[in-house]
């Protein structure tokens, strides 16, 4: 190993460092996501992993989701028929991931329309405007609501001082990649600067398979403004917009029988209740906020964003004879939120953090909310913490929030954590915490209701005209609770240039939420005509102690200024027991019998692989190309009930060369991934519809101006 490290360092000639505020292996960095007070890693109360703008450029990574594959007990797959999802720890049977709060330079990306969680295909940033990404590894409710249930992500862009110019970026390469990024930035007279991005994305996804088509198309905006107003007093204005179409729906096929065997076969039409169709999504959103430094070591911000969702994949479905319209996802989801916080020092050894924020959100669908109009949902919040040093070798956080939500009650999630110091570079901390995770509105009030508009042969009908209920609220849903225990380690090892974080945890969650269908008897609810006496739609409610535990480490090591490496393992066992309740509830129709039982708990216990690796090597070479190579081992899970994956390997690669040609600024680079060629990361079973990625490569090219 040093044998081959000597050799890295001779062919990156001199010492180079790969950006002036390298955050990688210099001292350990300084935090603001954990407890919202600036602290050092070894002070905060929970493991933070920090991606800087090296690391997302050596991943390889195009979409943002890919870059989380590098952090420990992370999983995610490509965006597909399917949405693509970020999940830690498992638990993934949601399309879009409510459990993984994910912010933009601390603004929610969660939607009330997209069932509480994040659609990952309507993102507002490009990869080039992001300064860093912090990651909170482990439940942070005290400090970012009752929805920071298993993580939290805090995506950081870049200040608008630092991006003075313009910037033009295109990628050509195959499976239809076809990438065109520019952004400019300046002054915005004596006190302020801006950043205003565009982007568009196009390629075909996965190359199609059998009886489905994959594509995707995005179109972003974005605009940030900074202003000092006085040397006390700073204004951060953004705003944006995204649009994103993917391709959903499915071919038709049928049983035939070849040579002894029944086969399945394409008939040359599409499927009858799911057709192939485009889901248009959109998002846009503006931010505001204001800081008022106060004196050295205190300050207060005021924040207000508002951030609209809309989605539409409208279709036709004949179900005998009469024609129905399906839009799962059709609807306008919208939040308004007003959040403040006050920082201070209570003492030379104490510093706190306080504050409360408020938020309205709405929800429309003329098919999940049928009859109900627009939803409002009204939540408020108290947060507090507290960082304590009383010696030099030991920390001590305290942490409390109370929230109130008009549809889901009152919650309490109190956090404590003590870090000893056992010498200048080793760090041992020990916490526990609790935090809840609200279900969505639709989750609440949902009503989905089939209402046939005609027949098969054009004759219309009369409306109100309901027909089947496919889903149901529940007013009476409790939130999901988890308990958190953990010890970890972060040891700086200075004189090596290496830095090791380990996280040794269990997370017990005593009443996991979950989709079924359940029997209905009211007669205000059954079908129409009834189906079997009544209706049996789905419904979300709790059905499941789950524990989750495990050990999790990464390790930085940068032997040379030209040479960085990021090692990273998850081990994660998940054991679940279904509650006494539910296994006595005969309306759970999902849990019904034995083998339904054994899909529901494979599930859960199969979301996340036993084992994952992760490795970064980064290295310049000689004339200042940049080569970085990204690989990735994982083990056999299931993303849903009905599909799994076996254990898979991916390498992805990418060489870059900055350049400076009379005066012309720029970068050219190649990125592959998936160089070692073809494998599944959502759904390969040896069937003729598998999921399965192949290679896919590009050519970028940059010019700074």
């Amino acid at each position: 190993m040093s044998g081959l490290f000597a050799a890295l360092s001779l062919l990156g000639g001199e010492a180079h460092a790969f950006s002036d505020d390298d955050l990688f292996f210099s001292d350990l960095p300084i935090v603001a996501s954990v407890s919202r007070l600036p602290q050092r890693v070894e002070d905060a109360s929970a493991s933070v992993t920090v991606i800087d703008r090296d690391m997302i450029k050596g991943s390889g990574a195009r979409d943002l989701n890919d870059v989380f594959r590098l952090i420990p007990g992370f999983q995610t797959f490509p965006n597909t028929t399917d949405a693509a999802r970020v999940t830690y720890h498992g638990l993934s049977d949601d399309e879009f991931s409510p459990r993984l709060q994910v912010m933009i330079d601390g603004r929610s990306l969660y939607s009330p329309l997209f069932r509480g969680g994040v659609n990952w295909a309507t993102l507002p940033v490009t990869l080039d405007d992001i300064e860093r990404i912090e990651v909170v590894r482990g439940s942070n409710a005290v400090s970012y609501g009752s929805n920071a249930f298993m993580g939290v992500i805090n995506i950081i862009t870049v200040d608008p001082a630092l991006t003075h110019g313009t910037s033009v970026g295109v990628n050509h390469g195959n499976q239809g990649v076809r990438d065109v990024m520019v952004r400019t930035g300046g002054r915005l007279g004596s006190a302020g600067d801006f950043r205003l991005s565009y982007q568009s994305k196009d390629d075909d996804g996965l190359n199609d398979r059998f009886n489905w088509q994959d594509s995707f198309r995005s179109r972003l905006f974005t605009l940030r403004a900074d202003f000092w107003l006085s040397h006390r007093d700073e204004l951060k204005l953004s705003l944006g917009h995204v649009d994103a179409v993917t391709r959903r729906g499915r071919l038709d096929t049928e049983d035939v029988f070849v040579d002894g065997r029944w086969i399945e076969v394409l008939t040359g039409k599409e499927e009858v209740d799911n057709p192939l169709r485009n889901f248009t999504q959109s998002n846009t959103h503006f931010q505001a906020s204001w800081r008022r430094v106060l004196d050295d070591s205190s300050d207060f911000q005021l924040r207000y964003a508002y951030t609209e969702d809309r989605g539409s994949e409208a279709h036709d479905v004949a179900l005998g004879n009469l024609l129905i319209r399906v839009d799962a996802f059709g609807g306008l989801g919208a939040r308004h939120e007003l959040e403040g916080q006050h920082t201070f020092a209570l003492a030379e050894d104490a510093r706190v953090v306080w504050g409360g924020g408020y938020r309205l959100d709405s929800a429309r669908s003329e098919q999940m909310l049928h009859g109900l109009g627009t939803e409002y949902r009204r939540v408020a919040r108290v947060f507090g913490n507290l960082e304590w040093r009383p010696a030099g070798w030991i920390t001590t956080n305290l942490g409390a929030a109370s929230e109130y939500d008009s549809m889901a009650g009152r919650n309490f999630a109190p956090r404590v954590s003590t870090s000893f110091h056992l010498a200048p570079e080793h760090t041992v901390r020990i916490g526990a915490s609790r935090a809840y995770r609200t279900a969505s509105t639709l989750d609440y009030r949902g009503n989905y209701l089939v209402e046939p508009y005609a027949t098969t042969n054009g004759a219309p009908l009369p409306s109100p005209n309901p027909y089947r209920r496919l889903y149901y609220g529940n007013e009476n849903l409790k939130p999901e609770e988890i308990n958190t225990i953990e010890l970890a380690y972060l040891g700086e090892f200075r004189a090596l240039r290496s830095n090791l974080d380990v996280r040794l945890f269990r997370e017990r969650i005593p009443n996991r939420l979950y989709e079924v269908r359940r029997f209905i008897s009211e007669p205000v609810l059954c079908d129409y005509p009834p189906t079997a006496g009544c209706a049996a739609p789905y419904t979300l409610t709790e059905i499941q102690r789950v524990t989750i535990r495990g050990l999790e480490y990464q390790w930085r090591w940068q032997p040379f200024d030209s040479t960085r490496v990021m090692f990273g393992q998850a081990f994660t066992r998940i054991d679940s027991t279904f509650l006494d309740s539910a296994l006595a509830d005969p309306s759970l129709l999902t849990l019904e019998g034995i083998y339904d039982r054994f899909r529901v708990e494979a599930q859960t216990e199969q979301s996340a692989p036993r084992r994952s690796t992760s490795l970064l090597l980064m290295q310049r070479l000689p004339w200042g190309v940049d080569f970085s190579l990204a690989g990735y081992w994982v083990d056999s899970m299931k993303w849903t009930r009905n599909t799994a994956v076996d254990f898979y390997r991916r390498f992805d690669m990418r060489l870059g060369y900055p350049f400076n040609i009379a005066g012309q600024r720029g970068e050219l680079a190649y990125t592959a991934q998936s160089i070692n060629g073809r494998h599944g990361e959502f759904k390969w079973e040896g069937d003729p519809d598998d999921r399965i990625v192949h290679t896919r490569h590009w050519v970028s090219l940059r010019l700074d101006f």
